[in-house]
């Protein structure tokens, strides 16, 4: 079953709009807040089983989709459409974060990330360039995780002194037990296999207390997948993503020590619960001397990751001038204090 929401006012197909929450026309610029959009307004078209081919209400075109996809966009009128057997059932998402950085918005932040092209290798950043930016719904799940951790060590002070004569060191052994309690919530880890894991763990943190309950209006206009991998499947993920904090918090427990040898160290991490959300991201591409570069964007706090062409001359320039500025501010502030130019 495929979803439309409907302008009351003219019947065009309305989107989910990042700068105001709500459901936009395009046209009439008619807005509807999710909670309160009329359900009779929403029209839908089903197909048998797991048929990956659907027909756009608007022009009939067909909308050939992957078994994965929840969300997308018909590519003859532009019409938003939702998926609704890929969002419901056991495939429904708990939460969802929405968008809130808009298209142009995204692309300025972009560029700017980019220094406008200042440091990248010329014509990069030129409107020819930019292949694609996407707006797409990343499943993710999400994890709240207790460790319990019994760490047994020799841990040893050691104090020097003197006295007239000689040197000292002495050296105290002492017996190190910890029993500590760890809780970490909200930890999340993509659960697509087209999205690098790498790109995604980067665009982190998100601000986990805009998370809403899911409703498929949020989709409407972008383009959004399903899960590929079960919690079960990606626990190990999860478990591996603290793996540093845990040792981190062990250390700062036998900070009083001069030296920490461990004997044994029990690390204990089970999943108190596990939820199924979809995190927003934008996808930027750009071609570029034969080659394809893609970026991504947290949709909702505005970080970018990825790797654009570097120009080694316009870094080393713009370190030069740096440098130069400096000494220039330097010169300025020890004649101003009376010492003159050096």
């Amino acid at each position: 079953m495929i979803i439309h929401y409907k302008c009351p006012s003219c019947s065009n197909d309305m989107a989910f709009e990042p700068a105001t929450g709500d459901l936009t026309c395009p046209s009439c610029k008619r807005e509807e807040n999710i909670e309160q959009y009329p359900e009779n307004l929403m029209t839908t078209t089903f197909s048998e089983g797991e048929a990956k081919e659907y027909n756009c209400n608007n022009c009939g075109a067909s909308l050939i989709t992957t078994e994965d996809t929840a969300a997308t966009h018909c590519s003859f009128c532009g019409a938003g459409v939702v998926i609704a057997d890929r969002v419901s059932g056991s495939l429904a998402p708990a939460m969802v974060i929405p968008f809130t950085i808009t298209q142009e918005q995204a692309t300025q932040a972009f560029k700017k990330w980019c220094q406008n092209g200042l440091l990248t290798k010329k014509g990069f950043m030129t409107k020819e360039r930019l292949k694609s930016i996407t707006g797409m719904y990343v499943p993710f799940w999400m994890y709240d995780l207790n460790s319990k951790v019994e760490v047994h060590a020799e841990g040893t002070i050691i104090r020097t002194y003197s006295d007239s004569n000689y040197n000292y060191t002495e050296t105290q052994f002492y017996d190190v037990f910890r029993e500590i309690d760890l809780t970490y919530l909200k930890i999340p880890v993509d659960a697509s296999e087209k999205m690098n894991d790498t790109l995604m763990d980067k665009l982190e943190p998100y601000l986990y207390d805009e998370l809403k309950d899911f409703k498929t209006p949020y989709l409407a206009g972008y383009i959004a997948e399903k899960y590929n991998y079960t919690d079960d499947e990606l626990l190990p993920r999860a478990k591996d993503k603290i793996s540093d904090y845990i040792e981190s918090y062990i250390s700062s427990t036998t900070s009083e020590y001069h030296t920490v040898i461990y004997k044994d160290k029990e690390i204990d991490t089970r999943n108190v619960k596990s939820y199924y959300v979809l995190l927003p991201v934008w996808m930027i591409t750009q071609d570029y001397e034969n080659a394809e570069y893609t970026f991504a964007m947290n949709g909702q706090t505005g970080k970018v990751v990825g790797k654009p062409p570097l120009s080694k001359f316009k870094i080393a320039a713009w370190f030069s001038g740096i440098t130069v500025g400096t000494m220039l501010v330097l010169k300025t502030i020890s004649y101003a204090m009376g010492g003159g130019f050096w």
